[in-house]
């Protein structure tokens, strides 16, 4: 599928999706939205992709939203441009599949919501994150007020919103932010090592422990253990779970197949 501000390329079941508008800090449009959709939702499908990296071109992951579109919305417009983006994260976030924000640079305002958007995190040394949107009269639009209190706290949040400051990698990993801190030379291939340690378990186990932590967030206590309950009943009747335990005790690896 041919993008204008992406770029897709797929080896070893692992897809890496670049964000690709380096002259702009790969700055956040609303086509790029657009094809961000588009293209986790052809990911989901592929039964060739087995994970996602995510990263961008360039110094920057995503410096951000793309101002010139800002300042002239209307409130409709604003609600609707916010939405949009909302929808098309919540798709990424809800993938059944691994996705890995791999955060080269500059990672501000839609940026640091897209990596939170992302099951895990893994940062350059020289990554900065934060979310400015409150110096520009605005407020996250993509979910970051949910996202940013739900990974780092309430009080953290509220300091890194309502002071639009901006924080280095070190630090987004002492709060929580980042899983994962590595040097800038070796990020891709520590974003890798994470995505094969993960490929190497039951997809059917990975996918439902996505949804049941995004679900169970959302819940009760008692909801969420239900909830977990119900999967791993579910797995229980898989190929894949007959197959892990098997492998186990033989003292082998397993050959999960996703049934």
């Amino acid at each position: 599928m041919p993008f204008k501000f992406l770029t897709l390329e797929v080896a070893d079941r692992v897809a890496i999706l670049w964000i690709n508008r380096p002259d702009k800090l790969n700055a956040l449009n609303d086509a790029m939205i657009a094809e961000l959709g588009q293209a986790i939702d052809a990911i989901r499908v592929d039964n060739s992709i087995a994970g996602v990296l995510v990263t961008g071109k360039g110094r920057a992951f995503v410096a951000g939203a793309d101002i010139a579109e800002l300042a002239g919305q209307t409130p409709v417009v604003a609600k609707g441009r916010a939405r949009a983006g909302q929808d098309v994260f919540r798709r990424i976030e809800t993938c059944p599949k691994p996705v890995i924000a791999v955060i080269n640079g500059f990672a501000l305002g839609g940026g640091c919501e897209l990596a939170m958007a992302c099951h895990v995190r893994i940062a350059s040394d020289a990554a900065k994150f934060g979310q400015p949107e409150s110096k520009l009269g605005l407020l996250p639009g993509f979910g970051g007020s949910q996202r940013l209190s739900r990974l780092v706290g309430k009080g953290r949040a509220m300091q890194l919103l309502m002071t639009g400051e901006m924080i280095d990698a070190a630090e987004a990993y002492r709060i929580g932010l980042v899983n994962k801190v590595v040097p800038a030379g070796e990020l891709m291939g520590a974003a890798h090592e994470m995505m094969k340690a993960i490929l190497a378990n039951g997809p059917l186990a990975v996918a439902l422990c996505i949804e049941a932590v995004d679900r169970g967030l959302e819940m009760s206590l008692d909801e969420g253990l239900i909830l977990e309950a119900n999967h791993f009943g579910l797995l229980a009747a898989t190929d894949d779970m007959r197959e892990g335990t098997k492998a186990f005790l033989e003292k082998r690896a397993p050959a999960f197949k996703g049934k």
